[in-house]
C-alpha cells in the first residue's frame, strides 16, 4: 500500500506546507477566485510541483479549504436549559455568522457537492442539524409529541448556506437581512411545531419585496 507523502519525513515541515496551501486557497476564495492547484502554488509561493504532491486535483484542494468546526454544540455555556425557543435564537445567530465568515469556501464545497460523480458529500454531514437538535432539546420535555429531530431538519432546510445563497443570489436580499430571515423562518417552524403564535415573524413586504420565486 502507497504511504501518503505527507506521512513520509519532516512531517512538521509538511504540515506548515499544507497550512499555507489551504490558507492561500480560502484567501483566493475569498476574493472570488475559482483557483487551481496553480494559483494556490503561486499564492503560498510554494512550486506548483511540490503542490500537486499535496493535492493532486482541484477538487482535492477546495474540499481541504471547507471550514473544520469542531464544536458539538454551537450554544454558549450560559445558555438557558428550559428555553427551546431563546436556545433555538442562539443557535441561529450563531451559525448566520459561521455563514457569512465561512461563505465562499461554502459555496466552493457545495458546488463539489453537487458536482455530477463526487464521491464525498462534503456539505451532507448532518453536523448543522446536531447544533440545531442540541438547541431544541427543552422540547423532549415540555412536548413530547414533537418529533425533535425531524423538526431540526426542517429548520436546516431553511437557514444554511444553499438558503443564504438562495436569497442572496435570487431574492437579492442583503446578507444580514438574509440571515434575519432564516433565523426568523427557523421561530416560525419551532412555533408552528409547538401549537404557539410566532411573535418574530418577518414583514414579507419589507424583507422579500418583489423577489421572485
Amino acid at each position: 500500500m502507497a504511504v501518503p507523502y505527507e506521512a513520509t519525513g519532516r512531517r512538521d515541515q509538511k504540515a506548515r506546507t499544507r497550512e499555507a496551501l489551504v490558507a492561500a486557497v480560502r484567501r483566493l476564495l475569498a476574493d472570488g477566485v475559482d483557483p487551481t492547484v496553480e494559483q494556490a502554488a503561486a499564492e503560498a509561493r510554494i512550486s506548483r510541483t511540490t503542490a500537486y504532491r499535496y493535492f493532486p486535483s482541484q477538487r482535492a484542494l477546495l474540499l481541504a479549504a471547507h471550514p473544520e468546526i469542531s464544536q458539538r454544540s454551537l450554544l454558549p455555556p450560559d445558555a438557558p436549559a428550559d428555553d427551546a425557543s431563546a436556545r433555538l435564537d442562539l443557535v441561529l445567530r450563531e451559525f448566520g455568522r459561521v455563514n457569512l465568515d465561512w461563505e465562499p469556501q461554502l459555496r466552493a464545497s457545495l458546488r463539489l457537492s453537487l458536482s455530477p460523480g463526487a464521491d464525498q458529500p462534503v456539505l451532507r454531514r448532518g453536523r448543522a442539524i446536531d447544533w440545531i437538535v442540541d438547541a431544541l432539546e427543552p422540547l423532549r420535555s415540555s412536548h413530547p409529541e414533537v418529533d425533535v429531530r425531524r423538526l431540526a431538519i426542517a429548520i436546516r432546510a431553511t437557514t444554511g448556506i444553499e438558503s443564504l445563497i438562495w436569497l442572496v443570489d435570487i431574492a437579492g436580499l442583503s446578507r444580514s437581512d438574509a440571515v434575519e430571515l432564516m433565523r426568523s423562518s427557523g421561530q416560525a417552524l419551532l412555533a408552528a411545531a409547538v401549537g404557539r403564535p410566532c411573535g418574530a415573524a418577518p414583514d414579507p413586504g419589507r424583507a422579500l419585496g418583489d423577489a421572485g420565486a
